[in-house]
């Protein structure tokens, strides 16, 4: 049932005067549903629950946050039919999104369980002491990872699952022994509330405190500043805008207490194409790059918005026929009017930028919400001219750079802000040529690839997703994969404390039987 009220834990509150509704972007009208914004003393509750909670979840073992984590993946895959129906209705996006991005949700939550079920993400290491030491004795060391304390999650507004109220913000957190506040995304309310009790009642079945997980209503922006501001919240994880994600970066910078915010901005995710490969395959990765641009109505941060060349018959060709193929594409409907108004607005104003060359451009679209493919082509002269050429345009839109020579290649890539991907077409022949562009390309991005299409995020511990700063807003980090836990724990050192009272991952027995590092060897011993 969808009350459209905030949960402060297990309480269902509805104290404020604001409301707003979601929108159906697919028929563009209002949804049924009503939404109460929290209110200052809500979002106070809710952080100071949460601190509250934190006192008895760090204590819980992995375990039992492990079983907490696997049943809010079998509460969620119990909301059935309804909550797909919600995620339709609010986003827009076709239920076969819906189902794959539940299932990728649930399996975040899972992998996430395994990873506390093994038991070494803690990072043990042990440096037994040696007293018969000259000049001075050497101290014994053991040092471990623990939680930090309440988070705040932002939900995102292109992943209503993934990256959003049980996304891997959320999940990381509460696996690290955070509990966890969200500010729930109002295009899609309706479906964080659904997806929210689910996690409270999980939470209750699996006996975690309450004020572990709470959800809060917001339209505008008051609520988010306010928790981040709050001192109960010890760290932020953020999806969207660069805008946005500055402004929370400085205001958990600015706190009495400064607190981390990792925040995932913008990125255009250059496309690095090669002489051979486009001799050999340029048709091939024509195709594949009009489905990747248009993907999901290209809201992706993984879309591939810029692709560099160098100037020639091929690539020439290669432009034509990816233009051809991106006419061919559908225009799929946009998450919501906003999103789909400024894509229009940020596409038009590409199109019109002095030397910009229109490849192809879509016309007509059936609803409308729907974002209309775009691709232009400019020369590498005029993309280093104009840095405004190098803003993202959130949507099916793509710009190809016809750079003169290696060398100006070379400048394109070196002039371009940090990116979460970038990719390179080549023939493997042709590498060795061009390692100077490789190395290039790998210092602004935080996953490379090698004849792909970066749209898609594998959930794995391999998996790194974030990059140099705007990408990011700290590089060192991911929002997917096992090492997403990191973000939420500090290291803590043990010196020369008795047995009997250390934590039992450092206990001298390995009563866990995990993997740590002793005296500079990885052991199970």
């Amino acid at each position: 049932m969808i009350t459209g009220k905030n949960y402060i834990g297990s309480k269902i509150s509805a104290e404020g005067k604001t409301t707003y509704t979601t929108i159906n972007p697919k028929l563009n009208i209002e949804n049924e549903w009503q939404f109460t914004e929290a209110t200052e003393s809500e979002v106070d509750a809710a952080a100071q629950l949460a601190a509250e909670a934190f006192e008895v979840y760090k204590h819980k073992s992995d375990k039992e946050r492990a079983a907490f984590l696997r049943a809010i993946g079998e509460e969620i895959e119990a909301l059935g039919q309804q909550l797909i129906d919600t995620y339709t209705t609010e986003s827009g996006l076709p239920e076969g999104r819906a189902m794959g991005e539940r299932g990728r949700t649930i399996g975040q939550l899972n992998a996430f369980a395994s990873l506390l079920e093994q038991g070494d993400w803690v990072q043990a290491t042990i440096d037994h002491g040696n007293p018969e030491r000259t000049p001075a004795p050497k101290p014994d060391l053991r040092k471990m990872q623990i939680a930090t304390g309440p988070v705040a999650v932002f939900g995102a507004s292109n992943f209503p699952f993934a990256f959003s109220t049980a996304g891997g913000d959320t999940a990381s957190a509460l696996a690290a022994g955070c509990p966890v506040v969200v500010k729930s995304h109002p295009m899609h309310a309706a479906t964080g509330e659904l997806v929210s009790s689910a996690i409270i009642k999980a939470a209750q079945k699996t006996g975690m405190p309450d004020g572990v997980f709470s959800n809060l209503n917001s339209k505008g922006i008051a609520v988010g500043e306010q928790l981040v501001k709050h001192p109960a919240i010890k760290g932020v994880g953020f999806t969207g805008s660069i805008k946005a994600g500055k402004a929370l970066v400085a205001l958990g910078a600015n706190r009495e207490e400064p607190i981390p915010v990792y925040a995932e901005m913008g990125s255009i995710n250059p496309v690095v194409i090669l002489p051979e490969a486009l001799k050999v395959n340029g048709e091939s990765w024509a195709q594949k790059y009009a489905g990747s641009i248009n993907l999901g109505a290209g809201q992706f941060c993984t879309n591939p918005g810029l692709i560099l060349g160098i100037e020639g018959e091929e690539l020439e060709t290669f432009g034509k026929n990816l233009a051809t193929h991106l006419g061919e594409q559908p225009a799929h409907c946009m998450l919501h009017p906003n999103i789909q108004s400024a894509y229009e607005s940020g596409k038009q104003t590409m199109l019109d930028a002095a030397g910009t060359e229109v490849l192809a451009v879509t016309l007509e679209a059936e609803g409308a919400n729907d974002g209309k493919p775009a691709l232009v082509k400019v020369t590498g002269d005029n993309f280093l001219a104009n840095t405004k050429l190098h803003a993202e345009v959130f949507g099916p839109f793509s710009m190809l750079v016809s750079c003169t020579s290696k060398a100006q290649l070379l400048e394109v890539l070196n002039a371009l802000e940090g990116q979460l991907t970038g990719s390179l077409i080549a023939e493997t022949s042709e590498v060795a040529t061009y390692t100077d562009v490789i190395d290039a390309l790998r210092s602004r991005v935080g996953r490379i690839l090698f004849n792909g299409v970066p749209t898609g995020v594998e959930v794995c511990p391999a998996m790194h997703h974030g990059g140099p700063f705007p990408s990011s807003s700290d590089a060192k980090f991911t929002s997917v994969g096992n090492d997403a836990i990191y973000r939420w724990v500090r290291p803590v050192s043990y010196q020369d404390w008795p047995q009997e009272l250390l934590p039992d991952a450092l206990k001298e027995e390995n009563p866990l039987g995990i993997l740590r590092k002793v005296d500079g060897k990885f052991t199970q011993d």
